[in-house]
């Protein structure tokens, strides 16, 4: 069993314990299908925020709502184990929907941290955020880091190898 991996119902009790500690609380989320340089640079800059970094991992059947029946290329298990192993991640929580929605409401986390390919206003969560006084970084986006554009380049080079 990974460590690093709560239920929602735990992260609802940690928050409660961090706050009154008067530690801040940093929440992101995403697919994290290929983990890539983009992905270790967000993160590790995300965690800089505050004391402890929750991280929102899709599951499975949220990633294939959202990006179609050929993903997550890595499960949900794998991904979380990739990502609990990184030093800076304290927590992972899964959800099972396509915004971290009931999750942000659950912990209301000091600040929701999204990478550069993302705009304030366009967050589905931003009014939430609002409403209770979170904070919302965008970080900025690192050009050629994302799991799209990996898997384009590893068809594109397993289709030059079969051409052969």
């Amino acid at each position: 069993m990974n460590k690093k991996v709560i239920t929602l119902r735990k992260a609802i009790t940690l928050a409660k314990n961090l706050r009154s500690a008067g530690k801040k609380i940093i929440f992101t989320n995403g697919c994290f299908d290929l983990i890539h340089a983009g992905h270790v640079t967000y993160l590790e800059k995300a965690k800089k925020y505050g004391d402890v970094l929750i991280l929102g991992l899709n599951s499975d059947a949220s990633i294939k709502q959202i990006k179609g029946d050929k993903r997550p290329i890595l499960g949900e298990k794998d991904r979380a184990l990739l990502l609990s192993a990184f030093n800076f991640i304290d927590y992972i929580i899964f959800f099972n929907e396509a915004t971290p929605i009931r999750v942000i409401k659950s912990i209301k986390p000091d600040f929701h941290v999204k990478g550069g390919d993302y705009r304030v206003k366009d967050l589905p969560e931003y009014p939430i955020i609002k409403k209770y006084g979170g904070v919302i970084k965008i970080l900025p986006y690192i050009k050629g880091c994302s799991t799209t554009s990996l898997i384009e380049k590893i068809r594109a080079a397993y289709c030059q190898e079969v051409i052969k």
